[in-house]
């Protein structure tokens, strides 16, 4: 007897505009909108922006088994077509980046081109010892929160911050995570993508966050060294470039959304 397979269910997202296809792939323990939200206007201004939400994260439901990057390849892609893109340019953030890759490893025919944000190379040791300490510290809102501000948060842009900014910012950091918290980072720990980069065919711009101790610096360098004509741009500042850095975060996407037109 054969075995059944299960299709899995689609995965929430948010669409908007018109023109060609932008596919945005959150990070772990974010979703489309706590990541992508205050670009996604401006994206939609000139394309179809497809932004998924992973299981357990924003509006699509929590799934026991840990879906693997293959599955959130897949499904990913799945949401794009989904939604009618047959081909698309596809961005990714932190995991989402080594998402993102295998997605263009496993779906070449359908993605154009790819931006890799604060991107998961993966292979670090450093990155997966910490991946497994924000593991430990899902259940200490205020662990977590310190932790988030010393290691998520860049130097500069903390230091910046006065106290009642700071009291405040800490506050806000002490609500409920995810239900696939632990299972995301749990993967961010694991991945590693890098045997596939040297194949990767099409047009990519990384983006690299400076003062980034979440994911390191080099894991950004590796996966431009890594893929043939890579370009690297640099933004000074931590792994929430979208916080820290927003109107230049917003010009490198509107540069890329234009630049990959087709």
């Amino acid at each position: 007897m054969t075995a059944k397979t299960t299709t899995p269910p689609p995965l929430a997202r948010i669409v908007r505009g018109t023109g060609p296809g932008l596919l945005l792939a959150h990070g772990a323990g974010g979703s489309a909108r706590d990541n992508w939200g205050p670009l996604l206007d401006d994206l939609a201004a000139h394309r179809t922006v497809v932004a998924p939400d992973f299981p357990g994260s924003g509006d699509t439901p929590y799934e026991p088994t840990a879906p693997s990057l293959d599955e959130l390849a897949d499904r990913l892609v799945a949401t794009a077509v989904e939604e009618g893109l047959e081909s698309f340019d596809l961005a990714g953030y932190s995991l989402g980046a080594a998402v993102a890759v295998r997605a263009a490893t496993r779906h070449p025919a359908r993605v154009r081109s790819l931006l890799l944000l604060a991107g998961v190379a993966g292979g670090d040791h450093r990155l997966r010892l910490t991946a497994e300490l924000v593991v430990g510290l899902a259940d200490h809102p205020e662990l977590l929160a310190r932790f988030t501000l010393s290691a998520v948060f860049g130097e500069t842009w903390v230091n910046a911050l006065g106290a009642e900014q700071l009291a405040g910012l800490r506050g806000g950091l002490l609500a409920p995570v995810p239900a696939a918290f632990r299972q995301q980072f749990g993967l961010t720990g694991r991945v590693d993508v890098r045997g596939e980069l040297a194949g990767i065919a099409v047009p990519t711009l990384v983006i690299s966050t400076t003062e980034d101790m979440l994911v390191p610096p080099g894991q950004h360098r590796a996966l431009a060294e890594g893929i043939p004509g890579a370009r690297l741009v640099e933004l000074d500042c931590g792994h929430l470039p979208m916080v820290e850095r927003l109107p230049e975060l917003r010009e490198l996407l509107l540069d890329f959304a234009a630049g990959q037109r087709q």
